[in-house]
């Protein structure tokens, strides 16, 4: 690693400005971890490429060549370091905040939109042509839907080779390939590699029942487990998800039931612990699948459940900066903005919990799960079911929807929308359509489109200004707390809104 290197400019990320090369090869000596999953260094001497904080000793700037993406990268023959496994890292949070065709076709790329529908399904969600699909994510990115998706299902096999100890043949159609042939070429060419080469990579993989995997999910430091684990044990549905203590280092878990497309699934997530730094940069979990196919598609919505693409620092930076909100913000750093697992699910549970409280709210949809969602084959600790899918409650007995009326019929409007695809909230959607075909239903508040906005559609830039949590949070900061001066107040925290409103909410006690 070269002495010579310069310090990086404060504000780093995307949003403030283009990167531009020189920039990059600064993070790329100081070995700058804030650029893993912005960029990717490919050196042409070695034929192989990095990510920013690969601890190789720096190549010669004249030596360096930069994509957006590791697609792009292995598009132009470079293969994945070794060392410092570029394909593992968080992805760029420009994914997050981004509602742009790239951003959305991004984060559908990442659901295995592409695997499942292919190329044209992937255009059908966004209303674009597959021609027009095609041309954005090349100009931007330097790769196409295809090459995109190609690099997750090499990610995928890398993972099950290491982690498991599943013939081959089984790996390559778990991790989404058509054909062996197919799998062994890509392996090679992303790699380096055979499969079983790689595989002896790893001194012993972990012995685990069919459909079980152990593995880790990356995230860029500071992270507040504690603040997640509090955040989802509050909300927790009984019977399809709980929080756990772990038993030993202050270790909780995360425990749900999720379903996915090719069936349901047992998933597990593990806070940091006692003694464990924030920065450490990954969060065990573990993964109990019906299908294997469908471990891109667990590991995608886990990651949006506890944001791990985030980037903490630049949004500390911004909020840190407010006199007002700043000191809340050096107090918690690494707090995080929650999504979902399931857009329909949280739809349904936050119109349950329209003016009641949150425990009333958890207790009422645990109830609506046990009448109407899918029993689990066998219970796994207190997880027993899959939460109703919205046909079913659409269809649900107004004896079992214990609310006024008008709730009752605003559930079930919202439900049979989702159900027959006149509402969209998957990963692709338009974020300002789905907000008015929301708030077109009958029932539906600006609150809740808020929220939902926020957590089912992963808007970092949302603020709640009629909630109470906001208010008392504001109140302790020594603000009115009324909606306009809230909403005022508001303006300096763009655009990360939403973690303000998380700052508030854990200022106010209600986590």
């Amino acid at each position: 690693m070269s002495d010579s290197r310069q310090s990086m400019p404060a504000r780093w990320s995307r949003l403030d400005g283009v990167i531009d090369d020189e920039t990059r090869y600064r993070a790329v000596d100081s070995r700058d971890a804030r650029f893993d999953g912005i960029f990717f260094t490919a050196v042409t001497t070695t034929g192989i490429y990095c990510r920013p904080s690969c601890p190789a000793v720096t190549p010669k700037r004249a030596n360096c060549t930069f994509y957006p993406t590791a697609a792009a990268a292995q598009g132009a023959g470079f293969r994945a370091c070794r060392r410092c496994r570029p394909d593992s890292v968080p992805e760029s949070p420009e994914w997050n905040h981004r509602a742009d065709l790239v951003g959305r076709a991004m984060r559908l790329i990442g659901d295995g939109v592409v695997d499942r529908e292919g190329v044209a399904g992937l255009a059908a969600r966004l209303g674009y042509s597959a021609r027009q699909v095609q041309r954005q994510l090349t100009a931007e990115l330097g790769a196409g839907p295809i090459a995109l998706a190609r690099a997750q299902r090499a990610q995928a096999a890398r993972l099950l080779l290491q982690t498991t100890r599943l013939p081959v043949t089984e790996v390559a159609f778990a991790a989404g390939f058509a054909s062996v042939r197919q799998f062994n070429d890509t392996v090679r060419e992303v790699y380096d590699r055979t499969p079983s080469g790689l595989r002896a990579e790893v001194s012993a993989a972990a012995e685990a029942a069919p459909g079980a995997l152990s593995l880790r999910l990356a995230y860029r430091g500071p992270i507040d487990t504690e603040h997640l684990m509090d955040f989802l044990a509050l909300r927790a549905v009984p019977g399809v998800e709980e929080v756990v203590a772990g038993g030993k280092r202050g270790i909780r878990t995360y425990r749900r039931t999720l379903a996915l497309p090719h069936g349901p699934a047992i998933v597990e997530v593990d806070s940091l612990g006692e003694g464990v730094p924030p920065t450490r940069g990954w969060l065990d979990c573990r993964l109990r699948l019906t299908e294997l196919r469908d471990l891109t598609t667990a590991v995608h919505r886990l990651r949006a459940l506890f944001d791990l693409d985030a980037d903490p620092q630049t949004v500390a930076e911004q909020l840190g900066d407010d006199p007002v909100l700043g000191p809340a913000v050096a107090a918690r750093p690494g707090l995080r903005s929650p999504g979902h697992v399931d857009p329909h699910e949280l739809a349904v549970r936050a119109v349950l919990g329209q003016q009641i409280t949150v425990a009333a709210a958890r207790t009422l949809a645990g109830r609506l799960a046990a009448r109407y969602g899918v029993p689990l084959p066998e219970p796994s600790g207190g997880l027993s079911v899959l939460f109703p899918t919205a046909a079913a409650l659409a269809e649900a007995d107004p004896a079992d929807l214990a609310m006024p009326v008008s709730r009752q019929n605003a559930v079930r409007g919202l439900c049979a929308a989702l159900a027959d695809g006149t509402l969209r909230l998957d990963p692709g959607v338009d974020r300002e359509q789905a907000a008015a075909e929301l708030l077109a239903l009958r029932g539906i508040g600006p609150w809740t489109v808020g929220y939902l906005r926020m957590r089912a559609l992963g808007d970092p830039d949302v603020f709640l200004p009629g909630d109470v949590g906001v208010r008392h949070g504001l109140q302790r900061l020594g603000l009115t707390g009324d909606p306009k001066s809230a909403a005022a107040s508001a303006t300096a925290w763009a655009p990360w809104r939403s973690y303000a409103v998380h700052q508030l909410w854990a200022l106010a006690g209600g986590v």
